[in-house]
């Protein structure tokens, strides 16, 4: 019995699917791949594909669901601990990724350490604007005067936000 599925960017279905062996009611949950192709226009008519496996098959996508893997129960197939390993790390790197903050129009963003430009100008405040051309995106302008903004270099640096209109940000 599958407990709990996801399909994910329309491209794989992942399902924690419930085995329980009657004679001993030995209950074990297992993680369940299936990569899926839907393609309403083909030619041919095949217009729904896919390819199952199970989780002791080591597949290559990895991007099932914590509340999935959650439901899983311990084994002892290396192949299965290693994609359930991967997948972990995948989803921590996506809500890594989501926390960075973004940056919103009419914000200003600090650097703690000044960049350095080709131009030879060293900045650490830039104002963000609006993108006219582009909804998704923002502009960035330099607090003071410059004469160039490209081929900033940097290494690794922490930034922070400042948005007297936001006390959130």
């Amino acid at each position: 019995m599958v407990l709990r599925s996801a399909l994910v960017k329309m491209r794989v279905y992942y399902a924690a699917v419930e085995q329980v062996v009657a004679a001993t009611d030995k209950r074990e949950v297992w993680g369940a791949v299936s990569l899926v192709d839907y393609n309403p226009r083909d030619r041919e008519g095949y217009i729904f594909g896919y390819k199952d496996m199970s989780e002791a098959m080591g597949p290559c996508e990895c991007d099932c669901p914590d509340a999935i893997l959650d439901l899983l129960t311990p084994t002892d197939h290396q192949y299965a601990e290693e994609w359930r390993a991967r997948c972990r790390n995948n989803a921590a790197e996506r809500r890594a990724r989501g926390a960075k903050p973004t940056p919103r129009a009419g914000q200003t963003i600090i650097f703690d350490t000044p960049l350095s430009f080709s131009n030879g100008q060293r900045l650490d405040r830039f104002d963000i604007l609006a993108n006219p051309r582009n909804h998704r995106t923002v502009l960035y302008r330099p607090t003071a005067p410059a004469t160039s903004t490209a081929s900033a270099t940097s290494s690794t640096n922490t930034i922070s936000f400042s948005n007297p209109n936001n006390p959130y940000a």
